[in-house]
């Protein structure tokens, strides 16, 4: 597939996750073998450290991520936004759960334009979303704007940078393996052929803590988990 870009590729991201949202959440237990749920507690505790402030998650999908930052944040505000609403209505459902009162709040929304006003979050934070976007430096940049000064920005993200002699092995299991498991459980084999191509195309995890620099951010780090095919990156907007 020639790599999308802009519009086209919004289109064609957004077709694509509305198509597997009900899989959704069962693929990545079984891509990531249960491993994406402590990813996802590494980041909502990195993300809310010292925290103040309302909560942001950009491009939530089905809310894992924002379920885990309100649980760390309480009693602080957690809002989930995705551009999809089949993903923000299994989200929603999610969040309903339970018996105890929770400050969260699931919305359709832009993550190139997102619809709240400048410094509104104490920290925003993107889960394997970052690879998916039309325009990658806006919308860090969108999550910067909406940062509160002093406030962090993070994300969770599957990249190319798997190294050693494992690194072979990662290679046919993304490549190989894994469209197999997609194609069985969604009946949908474009979707899971697309993953390993927008990892292999995605920036290293040196470039982004670049870009992460450059849309403004300081003492920006990063972090490797899983041998290095999943890193959380993040940065603070200065006071």
């Amino acid at each position: 597939m020639v790599e999308l870009k802009g519009e086209e590729k919004r289109r064609y991201v957004g077709d694509m996750f509305s198509r597997i949202a009900g899989r959704y959440d069962l693929m990545n237990a079984l891509m990531t073998f249960g491993m994406d749920r402590r990813w996802r507690r590494q980041a909502a505790r990195r993300a809310t450290e010292g925290l103040r402030g309302p909560v942001l998650d950009v491009a939530t999908g089905t809310g894992d991520l924002a379920l885990e930052l309100e649980r760390m944040a309480a009693p602080a505000e957690v809002v989930g936004v995705d551009l999809l609403d089949p993903m923000i209505s299994r989200a929603a459902r999610k969040g309903a759960r339970g018996s105890r009162p929770r400050r969260l709040t699931f919305m359709v929304g832009d993550a190139l334009s997102l619809p709240f006003p400048d410094g509104s979050f104490g920290c925003v934070t993107s889960a394997f979303s970052l690879r998916n976007m039309p325009d990658l430096e806006l919308a860090l940049r969108e999550m910067v704007r909406v940062t509160r000064p002093g406030g962090r920005v993070l994300s969770l993200e599957t990249m190319p940078g798997t190294k050693g002699v494992l690194r072979p092995l990662a290679g046919f299991y993304f490549r190989r393996i894994v469209p197999i498991v997609g194609a069985v459980v969604t009946l949908d084999v474009a979707a899971y052929s697309y993953l390993p191509r927008s990892v292999d195309r995605f920036l290293s995890p040196d470039a982004l803590s670049r870009l992460f620099t450059a849309v403004g951010l300081e003492e920006t780090r990063h972090q490797p988990m899983a041998l290095g095919a999943v890193h959380l990156h993040w940065g603070d907007k200065p006071l």
